[in-house]
């Protein structure tokens, strides 16, 4: 319990009494979303805009001029490549339907039965001549017979080449033309036109050719590192046709195969290969084209996608609080950087970090943002108040509001000018708000609203009285003396209930005010100074 002497402190200094407005939101600063167009880097071939190309009737070369403009086809000067299939194994079952042979080191070749066959560290192989398994001279090469090879279950095309001490590494040596078969359909869906498949078969051969691994066992990987590449299970009849269709065909500038990158979906434009990967130099067919078919991708655009202030800046490792970003973006619109503005310094990172850390679709994205900017002292009552904000990346937002003790409604559209909206508000009582842009919201800013005061004394000297709007009855009012720093209670009262109040006061010469603590939703209202001068 307070003590009588805490509580005669209280009432001197004027801090007691009903609460004079609820509980202010937390803080929850800016909120920033992230909107964008296509899946992938952007650079080359389009797969989506090419199957809407050969919807209306394009053929696969004329596809692959508009994506590599300048371009011409060609035939690839490489007919085998090697595809790293397992690196590094404890061991591996290599097996067919049908007798096959290997072929050791020394150059001896073994025949090996139908079926599955277990090789482990040192090469270690059980063949039909020997009691258990024997360790052979590599490397070893598995060849077929009537029947392909399978590694793990899975069926190849070609030979196996297998190296290895304590541990055992496959390579596949296959033809160019049966490793497109298993690398067509593993790109793009083998249901789609067969003029996009063909224009992806010539893409896919010229990329596994300017992507060969140098110096080492093997030229290619079988997934992303280079082009996925599913062997046999993978194939399907419309894939073959394709790769049957554009024998050896590569895409060729000035005679030299060219850098054929492909992806998924372009959002309506391609990208210039510098805007999108940092010290690129400009390359005369690297560049952004229109793409007016993506409109057929799922991808074409996605998000938004929303994020605190604290995990954006977390998640891109913003110097202190994050406060705002700058964007720098290309022609086509792919983000070349992003610049991060904190509390404690700026920080720019390039687009394709910013892509990979946020997880996003592509470069090709927007960062908005939707915020309020918090009024530091209370409206009074009857006044306007005029509350700005930000809303960059939409072109409008709804202002919605939350009355002191009520529900949010949608107040007004408010319309985006320069990434700035503004509203005139006219609050009768403590409201918080926010703007929203579909299921994106600001963080809240509380307007307080204080009553209105009026103070006058009274010709004897005697008494003060005042006025309070709105309509408080049995609101608490301080009458209050400047003494000093320090504002000491002189008298109490209460608002009446037509508004009005008064109070006995021997009016010395000096400085009131009158102090309104009304609680329900108001901030504390105080009065314009009453200056009380010598008779």
């Amino acid at each position: 319990m307070v003590s009588t002497l805490a509580a005669a402190l209280l009432a001197a200094l004027g801090l007691s009494g009903p609460p004079a407005q609820p509980p202010a939101p937390p803080p929850s600063g800016p909120a920033f979303f992230v909107a964008g167009h296509g899946w992938g880097h952007g650079i080359g071939l389009a797969q989506y805009g090419a199957y809407g190309y050969a919807l209306h009737g394009w053929t696969y070369d004329r596809i692959v001029a508009h994506y590599y403009p300048g371009t011409t086809l060609g035939q690839a000067p490489v007919k085998r490549v090697r595809v790293l299939l397992v690196p590094s194994a404890k061991r591996v079952v290599i097996s067919s339907r049908s007798p096959f042979t290997v072929r050791d080191g020394a150059g001896k070749t073994h025949r090996l039965s139908a079926g599955k066959h277990q090789l482990g560290p040192g090469l270690r192989l059980k063949l039909p001549t020997s009691a258990g398994a024997k360790a052979l001279p590599g490397p070893l090469v598995f060849s077929p017979g009537d029947a392909s090879l399978a590694l793990g279950g899975r069926g190849y095309r070609g030979t196996f080449r297998v190296m290895g001490g304590k541990a055992v590494r496959v390579v596949n040596v296959v033809g160019l033309e049966p490793y497109l078969r298993g690398v067509v359909p593993s790109e793009m869906p083998d249901r789609w036109p067969a003029q996009a498949l063909a224009a992806q078969a010539v893409v896919a051969r010229t990329y596994a050719l300017t992507h060969l691994q140098k110096g080492g066992d093997f030229d290619l990987y079988p997934d992303t590192r280079s082009q996925v590449y599913g062997g046999i299970s993978a194939e399907s009849d419309p894939a073959r046709e394709a790769v049957d269709a554009t024998p050896g065909e590569v895409v060729l500038y000035k005679g030299e195969l060219a850098q054929t990158f492909f992806f998924s979906s372009s959002g309506g434009r391609t990208a210039n290969v510098q805007d999108v990967w940092f010290g690129s130099k400009p390359t005369p067919y690297l560049v952004s084209v229109p793409d007016p078919y993506d409109t057929l991708s799922p991808y074409h655009d996605w998000g938004p996608l929303r994020f605190s202030a604290a995990r954006l800046g977390r998640k891109l490792g913003a110097r202190g609080t994050l406060l705002d970003v700058r964007s720098d973006a290309a022609a086509s619109g792919r983000v070349r950087s992003l610049t991060l503005v904190g509390s404690k310094g700026e920080r720019t990172v390039s687009g394709s970090k910013v892509r990979i850390a946020l997880g996003l679709r592509s470069t090709w994205f927007t960062i908005g943002m939707l915020s309020l900017t918090p009024r530091s002292k209370p409206v009074p009552y009857g006044t306007q108040v005029r509350l700005g904000g930000v809303a960059r990346g939409v072109p409008r937002v709804t202002l919605e509001s939350r009355p002191y003790g009520g529900v949010w409604k949608q107040l007004a559209p408010l319309k985006s000018r320069g990434g700035r909206v503004a509203a005139t508000l006219s609050p009768k009582v403590t409201t918080d708000y926010r703007i929203s842009a579909g299921l994106i919201r600001s963080g809240v800013v509380r307007l307080s609203v204080a009553p209105s005061v009026r103070i006058s004394a009274a010709a004897n000297r005697a008494s003060v009285s005042g006025l309070v709007k709105p309509l408080l009855p049995g609101a608490s009012v301080q009458v209050q003396r400047q003494a000093g720093a320090v504002w000491t209670t002189v008298a109490r009262t209460t608002v009446g209930s037509d508004g009005s109040f008064g109070a006995s006061v021997n009016l010395a010469p000096g400085t009131y005010r009158a102090r309104v603590v009304a609680g329900r939703g108001f901030a504390v209202g105080v009065s314009t100074i009453l200056q009380v001068v010598s008779a």
